[in-house]
């Protein structure tokens, strides 16, 4: 049994439909108060067919409440890191601490470089993704009088002014599924946040140890760093696959994955607003029972 010793959480993951703007703010909507703990959103900045994220996350924050808000992944090569800091501090400040910055090296690099982005191999977007940590940190650091100073091969910043610092300590979870990328996440990030569409057999054991392994050696606790999983899947009354059956096969599938592989945020993606009700009434508060019950 693996636990990392963090309460479970739930949450969605949506699409930012330019096509039916208002529809992902009413989903979000929906999912607080049906008592989920986040909702994240896409983030493809090249894609037309979606409203822009950031805007969307400021535009839900103002409609909510209660429920944590992320990108799901921020796409970084389209976000200038220093800037992008400044955003997730400033609306974590106006939402009353509820940003948390789900982070990812960037993908589909020809739509990247068409809208002026820089064009990477897989070396250079890790590379490029580590640099920006250092800034987005330094940037929410105004108790170092010193100005910011960082040089690297994709990013710097040369006597930037630091802040503001964030309402509360905005964890940062990184989109990894190679084995650098993992390493990072343990030398480095709050969170690991795969999809489990993109996982073979035997992934989740694998990330795991080698978060866990690069934690160890840079000193951290292992433990503090969330397990988050995009899932997906449908409700039928036949069991067909890991998240296709009934509400008790996702029960016992995801009680599973939390005993067993330490997944402590479970976000669904979904546009259905019956679907996201019926994971947060019936699937959420009985795999939070079972895990209980087994712990």
């Amino acid at each position: 049994m693996t636990d990392y010793g963090h309460e479970l959480a739930f949450g969605t993951f949506l699409t930012p439909q330019n096509a039916r703007p208002h529809l992902p703010v009413q989903l979000a909507q929906l999912s607080e108060a049906e008592g989920l703990d986040l909702v994240t959103f896409q983030d493809h900045p090249y894609q037309p067919r979606f409203t822009d994220t950031w805007t969307l996350l400021s535009w839900v924050a103002a409609q909510t409440h209660r429920i944590h808000l992320s990108g799901n992944v921020l796409n970084l090569p389209l976000r200038q890191p220093a800037v992008l800091a400044r955003s997730v501090a400033s609306l974590d400040l106006l939402s009353g601490g509820r940003v948390c910055l789900g982070l990812g090296t960037g993908g589909f690099w020809d739509a990247i470089e068409a809208m002026g982005g820089p064009g990477r191999s897989g070396k250079e977007a890790v590379d490029a993704l580590i640099e920006a940590l250092a800034i987005i940190r330094g940037i929410w650091d105004p108790t170092e009088r010193r100005p910011l100073r960082e040089g690297g091969e994709h990013y710097r910043v040369d006597g930037a002014k630091r802040g503001p610092a964030p309402a509360h300590d905005v964890p940062i979870w990184l989109g990894a599924h190679g084995p650098r990328m993992l390493r990072l996440v343990g030398r480095q990030a709050e969170g690991w946040l795969p999809t489990l569409a993109y996982l073979k057999d035997g992934d989740l054991q694998r990330g795991n140890r080698i978060i866990d392994e690069a934690a160890e050696v840079s000193g951290r606790d292992p433990a503090q760093i969330r397990r988050l999983l995009n899932i997906n899947g449908t409700i039928t009354d036949t069991t067909a696959g890991p998240l296709q059956g009934p509400v008790q096969h996702w029960v016992d599938t995801l009680s599973g994955w939390a005993l067993q592989d330490g997944i402590g945020t479970f976000i669904l993606g979904s546009d259905d607003p019956q679907l996201i009700q019926t994971f947060a009434a019936e699937i959420a508060p009985a795999v939070r029972e079972a895990v209980a019950a087994e712990r």
